[in-house]
């Protein structure tokens, strides 16, 4: 055998060198934790801005139902107070005899813990047809009224509508009457004179205002708001009584 024609293994072009890569499987600790810690990230602003978004509509919500029912009391009450109706001779102009009852106007300031809860009556021709009779019963006694809620935490403003024969008791004592409006923080009302002053109260049957009815009636009714319990709803408005409502012989 030639000795030159012998291999050698060490100069072999055949041979392999092992390399020191390595190929991990897998995701280590560190890994795991970045990748929880971004899930909860995502997941929380996904949960704040949903409850945001959820927080608003329900706030608009309340907001667009409280706006609808005070627009439904100042035009149910502005409708009952443009119908005032107060018998009056056509001589004289005034109240006639023994017409008392017809010419009744009775607003009172009060209060429920500490809230205003002013209360009014007064005769009217807007009676509200809720039995289905086509009979009119002609002038009625509209009576609103305010009552605490079966919560406690908010007021109630009802409206009483009977003819003035059936007329019994004060808007203290009335019950029955139908629900204008809830969620309220106050009721207020007040009473400008013939010379312009504004009074809190207002009785037709007082010596003072013996049978007279104001010039104007000024209405403010407040709401709870839920996007800021500190600052309530407000919605206001004023009427002109009419001047001449009615005549008797």
């Amino acid at each position: 055998m030639n000795p030159m024609n012998s291999t050698n293994p060490t100069n072999s072009t055949n041979s392999i060198n092992p390399t020191n890569s390595k190929n991990p499987e897998g995701f280590t600790l560190f890994e795991l934790l970045i990748a929880i810690f971004i899930f909860a990230l995502v997941l929380t602003t996904i949960y704040a801005s949903s409850t945001g978004t959820f927080r608003v509509v329900n706030e608009t919500e309340s907001e667009v139902e409280i706006y609808r029912m005070a627009r439904i009391a100042m035009e149910r009450m502005l409708e009952d107070l443009e119908s005032l109706y107060v018998q009056r001779s056509p001589l004289t102009g005034k109240p006639a005899e023994g017409a008392s009852t017809t010419s009744l106007f009775v607003g009172k300031d009060q209060e429920i813990d500490g809230r205003s809860a002013d209360t009014l009556r007064f005769i009217s021709r807007a009676h509200v047809n809720l039995g289905g009779q086509d009979q009119d019963p002609g002038a009625v006694e509209i009576s609103y009224y305010v009552r605490e809620s079966d919560e406690g935490d908010d007021l109630v403003l009802y409206r009483s509508d009977k003819p003035v024969f059936e007329v019994s008791g004060s808007p203290e004592e009335e019950t029955g009457g139908l629900v204008l409006s809830e969620r309220l923080v106050s009721v207020t009302l007040t009473y400008r004179d013939e010379n312009g002053d504004v009074r809190e109260g207002w009785d037709s049957d007082s010596e003072e205002l013996k049978d007279k009815t104001p010039k104007m009636v000024s209405i403010s009714l407040e709401f709870q708001n839920t996007s800021n319990p500190d600052v309530p709803l407000t919605f206001m408005t004023s009427i002109a009584l009419p001047i001449e409502q009615g005549y008797t012989w």
